[in-house]
């Protein structure tokens, strides 16, 4: 390519205005995937699940890549994936978090599988690709109706676990102690995780769903140390980071995820900068506001 085509290529409003209906439905799910994101993303952040959150991503991706394959709904075989591999780790317990190497033994088993069956697929190229890097129109409104209901289970269930969790993820042996199920909340926990994944999948792609469940809860817990705010700059920044990426890649010939990942990085890169500013970050800011987060 010239290198004169390449800003062509990745901003392009020509037509904008009549290419802007093809994703309402996107627009929609993005909404919700930013909201399920940001709240699921700061227990993840608080668990020290970063890690496991790939390992659920490529588990998802081979089941999504199996559907795909036979013909079923790619939604339907991505949320099996995830959630077997979200069981897995939740019954690990807090081995899930001690030992990565389990993780990265089922991330490139997953992996494997989705490449297998994407290679054995001889159907259109667009939709291998679109299941590791995000596609923006091709939610339709069946898909966008699942999603949603989805979305709202995910929300419910972590409102409805949130104190006990937010104990468990602070001090499990004490929780535990005052008779609080760890465990059953890990899994359950886990599970919730990998619906999560799931749905960011169909947006973002297999490679780069932490864009929407890591990095905006990681820049929120850089600049704020009140509980309620970082849950809150949390889903903005998720929230901001998917709409902003699907309404950029509407103007490009890209795939969405680029620009998904690119804003979320200049959010948490921002956040990053302002949180070493304050009195102290550089010491204890960000432990402050772990600690200040379990505290609620």
């Amino acid at each position: 390519m010239d290198p004169n085509d390449i800003f062509p290529a990745i901003f392009n409003f020509e037509d904008y205005g009549q290419l802007l209906p093809l994703v309402t439905n996107s627009l929609i799910a993005g909404a919700a995937l930013g909201l399920v994101g940001g709240l699921i993303g700061t227990f993840v952040m608080l668990r020290d699940l970063a890690f496991a959150v790939h390992g659920i991503a490529e588990l998802s991706f081979a089941g999504a890549a199996f559907a795909l394959l036979v013909g079923a709904n790619v939604i339907f075989g991505s949320l099996a994936g995830s959630v077997i591999a979200a069981v897995i780790l939740g019954f690990m317990g807090k081995r899930a978090r001690d030992r990565n190497s389990s993780i990265g033994v089922i991330m490139p088993f997953g992996l494997g599988l989705g490449i297998l069956f994407l290679s054995l697929y001889e159907g259109r190229s667009a939709n291998k690709f679109g299941l590791l890097t995000g596609q923006i129109v091709s939610v339709d409104t069946v898909q966008v109706n699942l999603m949603l209901i989805c979305s709202a289970v995910v929300i419910a269930a972590l409102l409805a676990i949130w104190r006990p969790l937010t104990f468990a993820s602070a001090d499990p042996e004490l929780a535990v102690a005052r008779g609080v199920p760890a465990g059953k909340l890990s899994v359950v926990f886990m599970v919730l995780l990998g619906l999560a994944v799931a749905l960011s999948i169909q947006i973002v792609g297999a490679l780069l769903v932490l864009a929407l469940v890591i990095t905006p809860a990681a820049a929120a817990m850089r600049v704020t140390a009140s509980p309620r705010l970082v849950v809150l700059l949390s889903v903005l920044f998720a929230t901001g980071s998917v709409l902003g990426g699907i309404l950029l890649a509407l103007g490009g010939r890209i795939p969405i995820s680029p620009y998904v990942t690119t804003i979320s990085f200049l959010i948490y890169v921002a956040c990053r900068i302002i949180g070493s500013r304050r009195t102290g970050y550089g010491r204890t800011g960000g432990q402050a506001a772990r600690n200040a987060v379990t505290a609620s």
